[in-house]
């Protein structure tokens, strides 16, 4: 019976950690599918700045365009969205990637709409390069003499020269290290009970 008795109290705490397992990653799975799409409150100034980096620092940005499937809505939220999510999945989502300055934020939702399909992965993005989140930075223009990249998108004035991100506030990886480290542990835990005397 001894032996019975072990297997009951290898799967109660098997059960107990695949619990804990949950909780700290919030119900989401290692892996889950994510998007970069632009702040609510982030201005359009602060968007169309964003929008000309993503577009001119490889985004793929011919979607947006007037002929384009997610021209419409033509807005800045709507193509900042697009722009960065092509960018952040071009660059395999590294950590860093979704930030452009605070304007993005990483979404658990596929923002795609209607005809309009937001990539989710490298390979869906026409990605096939190895993810380099540091852009080689040029000396700066000297004001008022920039182009935009993007060619404002139809959408309003130019704002001079894209501002590189140069923080990283994006959430995307901080739950991976900390997830990993926690899902570790109940592991260790559960061999350790397996292989004691009873």
């Amino acid at each position: 019976m001894a032996s019975l008795s072990k297997v009951v109290k290898v799967v109660q705490i098997a059960a107990l950690l695949m619990g804990l397992s949950i909780i700290t990653t919030g119900g989401d799975t290692i892996g889950t599918t994510t998007w970069c799409v632009a702040r609510s409150d982030a201005t359009d100034q602060a968007l169309q700045t964003a929008l000309d980096y993503a577009c001119g620092a490889g985004a793929d940005c011919t979607p947006i365009q007037s002929s384009g499937l997610c021209y419409l809505p033509n807005n800045f939220q709507a193509h900042a969205s697009y722009a960065f999510n092509s960018f952040y999945q071009r660059k395999a989502m590294a950590p860093g990637s979704c930030d452009f300055a605070g304007t993005a934020t990483i979404a658990r939702t596929d923002p795609s709409y209607g005809s309009c399909v937001y990539p989710s992965s490298l390979s869906a993005a026409g990605g096939t390069t190895t993810p380099n989140t540091t852009p080689t930075l040029n000396a700066p223009t000297p004001p008022g003499t920039a182009t935009p990249l993007y060619n404002n998108g139809g959408l309003t004035p130019a704002v001079l020269g894209p501002v590189v991100p140069n923080t990283d506030n994006s959430k995307a990886s901080l739950g991976l290290p900390i997830t990993t480290i926690l899902n570790a542990i109940p592991l260790f835990l559960l061999l350790s009970f397996m292989f004691q005397p009873m």
